[in-house]
């Protein structure tokens, strides 16, 4: 039997035994920490520039057309369908962008265009997003709608597609859903989360559910 004393004399020479691992673990690892932190830093413009090339032959490779070498592909974006995509020139693309084109679809990105991250672009028919346009983070850009059809599921009903056009120098803000067959003008404004189903004139500042103009500026004042 061992005593009470050996047994607490035991118990501290283990805990004195554990605390200088976890000293020795801590100082592990902040050498290693640092250690690669430099590394990480002094190759960081190198990886970034590696992964922008991967993401670009990346999109390149899921798309019927070229893609001009200007175009930043900040992270792979989620392609889906024929591939009908074409892309102007200085594009810039930011992370987990959803792009699909079906049926005779397709989308045209002009020159400029800044398209944020998690946006859906999906179309049936036709989607055309002009020069300079800016579209903000989680926005939805969809030109078919589903249809009901008696004796058939939504799902096997199909669809009725209408054709979006985006001007020039569009500010579309986060959240916003736009809808087949609308026309946004040059220069116009959509606010955050609007949801827009009828045609916004040019230079106007569109908000809400439905959008509705606030404030029709034109594009020349």
């Amino acid at each position: 039997m061992f005593s009470r004393a050996a047994l607490v004399s035991a118990s501290v020479g283990k805990t004195k035994i554990d605390m200088s691992a976890n000293m020795i673990r801590r100082k592990l690892k902040s050498s290693f920490t640092s250690l690669l932190s430099s590394l990480y830093r002094a190759t960081s413009g190198l990886r970034r520039n590696l992964e922008r090339i991967r993401n670009h032959a990346l999109l390149s490779s899921c798309l019927a057309l070229p893609v001009d070498a200007s175009v930043v592909v900040l992270g792979p974006p989620d392609v889906h369908g024929t591939g009908m995509i074409r892309f102007g020139k200085d594009v810039l693309l930011y992370p987990a962008l959803y792009l699909e084109t079906e049926e005779s679809g397709s989308i045209k990105i002009g020159d400029g265009v800044v398209i944020s991250r998690g946006v859906h672009i999906v179309a049936r028919c036709k989607i055309t997003i002009g020069e300079g346009t800016m579209i903000g983070e989680y926005t939805s850009i969809r030109d078919a709608n589903h249809v009901r059809v008696p004796g058939l599921t939504i799902r096997d009903s199909g669809h009725s597609a209408r054709p979006i056009t985006i001007g020039t120098e569009v500010w579309i803000g986060r959240g916003v859903t736009v809808l087949g067959g609308v026309t946004i003008g040059d220069g116009a404004t959509v606010g955050a989360n609007a949801v827009v189903t009828r045609d916004v004139p040019a230079g106007a500042t569109v908000v809400g559910v439905p959008a509705r103009v606030v404030d029709a500026l034109q594009t020349n004042r």
